[in-house]
């Protein structure tokens, strides 16, 4: 810091620090008296121009210093503002933060409740699959009985083709089975059959009666909703349908 010491008392501070300058503890009034009283006991007309230049000199410092002074005062304002702007933001950034751990601890919860109903589906959905066959086939058991078949003496016929001498190696086969005075009944229980289904029944069946050496008298094909395009399809291919609905 330089402390310049001037007539009548008058101080100048000159502060530096990391490249700034700060003026302070100037009294204007007081130093442009100074200059006036100066400017009026010289005597020569150098002491004079002198005097004038100081004057003007001191004129010049007051208003920029003044100036500077107003832009500090400007960019103090703008920064309280700035930091105040900050200081939201660092709020909302907190408060979002909250609500991103609120959703991870939500999501965790929602993928754990996914995988339990999976599992839970995937049983009842098993189950499901073995009672719908017999539930079906009591729903039907008129029109089955009128095609000679009693549903109580209707079993199933599971058949691993572990060497692959009938259809694919290892490939597993299942089929509903009805057996009576050496005619073979062929049936297949559906909720919902597709064109697919009834496309894969027709060549199962036939790989069915291969493999029990038997003539098959007649593929069922019962579902309680059939597409339009698979009811057609399987009046093409000779396969009997029971239904309940037929979807277009």
């Amino acid at each position: 810091m330089v402390k310049v010491n001037c007539h009548e008392g008058v101080k100048v501070y000159i502060e530096g620090g990391s490249g700034s300058l700060v003026m302070s503890s100037i009294d204007w009034d007081k130093l442009e008296e100074v200059v006036e009283r100066a400017v009026r006991r010289a005597r020569s007309e150098e002491l004079k121009e002198m005097a004038e230049a100081v004057k003007a000199l001191a004129e010049y410092m007051r208003t920029g210093f003044q100036e500077i002074l107003k832009r500090l005062d400007e960019h103090d304002k703008r920064l309280s503002e700035i930091t105040e702007i900050l200081r939201r933001h660092e709020e909302i950034l907190k408060r979002h933060e909250e609500i991103l751990s609120d959703h991870g601890k939500t999501f965790s919860e929602l993928v754990k409740a996914v995988g339990e109903l999976k599992v839970a589906m995937g049983s009842l959905g098993r189950r499901w699959g073995v009672d719908l066959e017999k539930t079906v086939l009591k729903i039907y058991k008129d029109a089955l009985e009128s095609r000679g078949i009693e549903p109580g003496k209707v079993e199933k016929f599971i058949y691993t083709d572990v060497d692959g001498k009938y259809y694919r190696q290892g490939a597993r086969l299942e089929m509903d089975v009805y057996i009576h005075d050496d005619k073979v009944y062929l049936i297949e229980v559906k909720s919902h059959a597709e064109l697919d289904d009834v496309e894969w029944l027709f060549d199962k069946a036939r790989i069915v009666g291969r493999i029990l050496g038997r003539e098959v008298k007649r593929v069922i094909l019962i579902a309680i909703n059939i597409d339009k395009e698979a009811l057609d399809r399987a009046n093409q291919l000779g396969i009997d349908t029971i239904y309940g609905a037929v979807i277009t």
